[in-house]
């Protein structure tokens, strides 16, 4: 046991993080939920663009 630092971390079961991919799985939805919505973001940019143009058009 001379070139050991502790008596039990070659025995000790190796446990693979879980995080990871669960923080993977969540931003994927996230993203997802956000494309997603784009479209409604996009209809919404373009509305205001008209009743801006219109604003600008007919104004007394």
């Amino acid at each position: 046991m001379a070139g050991r630092i502790c008596q039990w971390t070659d025995k000790a079961p190796r446990r693979r993080p879980r995080r990871r991919p669960a923080a993977g799985l969540a931003g994927a939805v996230a993203a997802g939920a956000v494309l997603d919505a784009m479209w409604l973001l996009g209809i919404g940019v373009w509305g205001v663009i008209a009743a801006l143009g219109i604003e600008f058009v007919y104004r007394p």
